[in-house]
Formats: C-alpha cells, structure tokens, sequence
C-alpha cells in the first residue's frame, strides 16, 4: 500500500534571497526545482511543481510580498501550482497552454505508450511505476490529477526584463526542450535560472514539442554565457565549467 507523506514539500535556503523548493516524493523525471527569488518590491516563483499538494500553504513563511509565479515552460511538472498565484509570467510561446493547458496530466504509469516510455528510459530516466510514492492526504485518487488553468498575467519574449525592485534579471529564450522554453539571466551576479534548457541530468529533446535544431542553437547561445551559477529546472546547480561541458556533450551528440 502507498504511504501518506508527513508533508508533500521540502526546502532549502541556498542563500539570503533564494530558496529551493522541492516534492521528495514525485519520482526524478517529474521532480521540479521550485525556485523562490526574495525581491524588494515582489518575489518570484519560478516554476510551481505538480500541483498535488498547495504550494502556497507549503510556502507561505516565504510569501509575504506580491508573488510572480514564473513558467519557464509549460510542462506539467513545472506549472501544476500556477493557478495558486494571482500574477503569472510566460513566454509568449506557451501563454497559451498555461492559460488553457492541453496536457491532460497523469500520475499513473499506465497512461503512458510504449513509444513514451522506451523514449524516456532511453534518455536516461527509468519509469516503472506511478509518478509518485506516497500520497498528499489519505484518499487521494491518483486518478483525480490534472493540470488547471492559470491566470496569464504578463506575456514575456526574448530580452524583456523581469525586475522585483533590487534585482532584474533579463529573459532568455532557450527553446529546444519546448518552443517557449525561456530562462531567466542576472548579468550582475552571473545568475542563471535555466528551466529545463540545461540540467546536470539527461536532457528530453524528442518530445512531441521539442525541437533539436533549436536546442542546438541554444547550447551554442548558452555556452558563451558568462555564468557564476546555474540553478536549473531539475538536479543540482552548477558553475560555469559544468555548464561548458554539458552544452559540449549535447553538441558533440547533436550538432
């Protein structure tokens, strides 16, 4: 029988404004780094999880400011909690899909073809049951999942600039994964919030939505970033000398 979790959400502080944010119990391919960003004026949070349990509760001794709720795409283990907030930031390519998802989301390892699951195994990942491996509260119906809308608030493109009143932070299309991937890239700290254009694990560029060309030219574009640290969408963040050798491997096998 599947456990009842003690709590659905972990933390860690990396810093006196960031926070990572994560759900110990989604299993490593659906397992998102949530990111809370303390601004002066607003917070952000980048990237919002599955949505199995309330975010908002899980973090509200983190929230006591306005919040930007940001999708570096929309898949729905980065968007599950974005109906929770009021103001929600996208690239222009996927505002659609957070405000009317198409992705019917699943827990269930049955929903997914076989074509889907030689694919994921075969980039590294192993799936072999349920997306999860404990429950939220006793009678959760896994079956119960699904991505909810969102409330598109601000419509993001390439070199717009994403300011919370002591830090900006420039937007950085880096589609491949997806068409709208995008992340977000602090010139003066050299901090980059990278989504899941680059994680230190492997790397999904045969879904139904991505595109291995442009992945190409955004492991060229991200490879002369003059980065001090890297906090991606999943996995550990890294420094500039691992983000060079992941973008070399990703174009030594693609390019």
């Amino acid at each position: 029988m599947i456990p009842i979790a003690d709590r659905w959400f972990e933390s860690k502080r990396v810093d006196d404004s960031i926070t990572l944010l994560w759900e110990p119990h989604v299993i490593p391919l659906m397992r998102c780094n949530i990111w809370h960003v303390r601004g002066r004026d607003r917070d952000l949070m980048i990237d919002t999880g599955m949505g199995i349990a309330s975010l908002t509760e899980a973090a509200k001794h983190l929230l006591t400011k306005p919040v930007t709720a940001v999708a570096t795409h929309t898949h729905a283990d980065h968007i599950g909690s974005h109906c929770e907030f009021e103001h929600c930031l996208v690239h222009k390519a996927e505002a659609a899909n957070l405000a009317t998802p198409t992705e019917r989301g699943t827990l269930l390892y049955s929903d997914f073809s076989q074509e889907d699951v030689i694919k994921i195994r075969v980039a590294g990942y192993e799936i072999d049951g349920d997306l999860i491996t404990a429950l939220p509260h006793a009678g959760y119906d896994l079956r119960s999942y699904k991505i909810n809308p969102a409330r598109v608030t601000e419509i993001v493109e390439d070199g717009d600039t994403v300011d919370i009143g002591d830090r900006r932070f420039e937007v950085m299309h880096l589609p491949g994964h997806s068409p709208g991937s995008m992340g977000l890239w602090e010139a003066d700290s050299g901090t980059l919030f990278s989504g899941d254009a680059l994680y230190d694990g492997p790397l999904l560029d045969e879904l139904d939505d991505s595109d291995i060309p442009a992945y190409v030219r955004t492991m060229k574009r991200l490879r002369e970033l003059p980065v001090r640290v890297v906090h991606a969408g999943h996995d550990p963040s890294f420094g500039r000398e691992r983000l060079v050798e992941l973008c070399d491997a990703y174009l030594a096998k693609r390019a």
